[in-house]
């Protein structure tokens, strides 16, 4: 879907052809995804702080990262209905505010149970934000520039995290740990701003606000043929986001007891990582509307196995290699991302989007959680770098998923 019929072929000619509508809703998405990021790796990034304040095992440690993803689905599969229902924009506001106020409360968290109680609660609000934002941006584009559009969305990701090492690396410097990681909790208010802007200025793309509003369609991705796409997307989903969040829960604590750095010294080994991530948010979604969405994801899920291998096993006193090998890391791990966005929305007819959306990216989530528990649970007879090669074979499990999956590029949004 389009709101503009100039043609355009500069190089942001993907951004002018949104149309000032389209524009101001990529603003609302991006921002949304960025701050939802950040607020995520507020907990990794602590981890090992919160561990030895409340004196966890890593298996428990593991499940706080866990229950988040799990949380994540049913918010994801909801904020799905609730986009079909009631609209995109209202649904990004709900969801940032549900994040953004259970990250806050983590951090007056009294005892474990209640920051596993809290945690799993902002996965609500984190599960939903993508489903809502990615869509709502979708479909103001133009078929061709469809990948690249939403992979920039996908990008802010990279920005958030990377405001997270930031912020974390200034106030681990200037707190006691028994402090800093609270007060990074209390800084996931940011988003709260972000409310206001989107309820001023973002609106559904015209032809989605003419469609008629559905009820009760969760169950019609599970009829007919709609079926099979339903089960292997949300498959694909399982095996990128089982190979994603392993790392993302458990980089920082095997830099920081594998690698034996501190946290100051683990924020400039993440940024390589970040600057590669962002890079290949970039340029996957390029790629995905040259290449098709198919070849991109086949390519960067063997690409990020095989580099996961080579990050965790390199042999100690060879820190620097590590270092450096952040940056291809990140960008693989990152650039498969880019296409699920645009792949997703085009496999999915307007009344069924945001639901189908919702539920395959967010059971990726729930099912890919049990990648970074396995992790946790490993860890002590494996090392974490031994258990974090479950990552690896996660990615199996999507170039095996895209059998059965339609490519879709160039594709209109029905």
């Amino acid at each position: 879907m389009s709101t503009s019929t100039t043609e355009d072929t500069g190089r942001f000619a993907w951004f002018r052809s949104l149309g000032q509508k389209g524009r101001r809703a990529f603003v609302g998405a991006f921002g949304g995804y960025g701050l939802d990021s950040y607020d995520y790796w507020v907990l990794p990034l602590s981890l090992v702080a919160i561990t030895g304040y409340f004196g966890l095992t890593k298996a428990e440690a593991g499940l706080l990262g866990t229950s988040t993803l799990l949380m994540s689905a049913i918010g994801g599969a909801v904020a799905g209905i609730m986009a079909d229902r009631f609209g995109r924009s209202k649904t990004l506001i709900i969801t940032v505010a549900a994040y953004a106020f259970f990250t806050v409360l983590c951090g007056f968290a009294t005892n474990y149970e209640t920051l596993l109680v809290f945690r799993a609660l902002q996965g609500l609000g984190f599960g939903g934000e993508w489903a809502a934002g990615a869509i709502l941006v979708a479909e103001y584009c133009k078929p061709k520039y469809r990948g690249r559009t939403v992979a920039f969305i996908q990008s802010a990701w990279a920005v958030g995290w990377g405001l997270a090492v930031v912020v974390n690396t200034l106030v681990a410097s200037l707190a006691d740990p028994a402090i800093s990681w609270r007060i990074m909790f209390w800084t996931g208010a940011l988003p709260a701003i972000l409310i206001f802007y989107v309820r001023r200025n973002v609106d559904d793309a015209p032809e989605v606000k003419a469609q008629p509003k559905q009820r009760g369609t969760f169950p019609k991705i599970f009829q007919g043929p709609i079926l099979k796409t339903t089960l292997f997307a949300a498959l694909l989903a399982t095996g990128v986001q089982g190979g994603y969040y392993t790392l993302a829960t458990w980089l920082p604590a095997f830099l920081q007891t594998g690698r034996g750095l501190t946290i100051i010294g683990t924020g400039g080994y993440l940024a390589f990582l970040i600057t590669g991530a962002w890079i290949g948010y970039v340029c996957g979604g390029y790629l995905t509307d040259y290449l098709g969405r198919k070849k991109t994801f086949t390519v960067f899920a063997i690409a990020s196995a095989l580099l996961i291998v080579a990050y965790t096993q390199i042999p100690n006193g060879a820190n620097t290699l590590v270092m450096f090998l952040g940056f291809p890391l990140g960008f693989c791990m990152s650039a498969i991302f880019s296409g699920f966005g645009s792949y997703l929305s085009e496999l999915y007819p307007t009344q069924l989007r945001g639901t189908g959306q919702g539920f395959t990216y967010n059971f990726g989530r729930a099912f890919g959680a049990v990648f970074p528990g396995l992790v946790g649970f490993m860890a002590d007879r494996l090392g974490i770098g031994g258990a974090m090669l479950f990552g690896a074979a996660a990615y199996g499990i999507a170039v095996v998923a895209l059998i059965w999956l339609p490519e879709t590029v160039n594709k209109e949004l029905e």
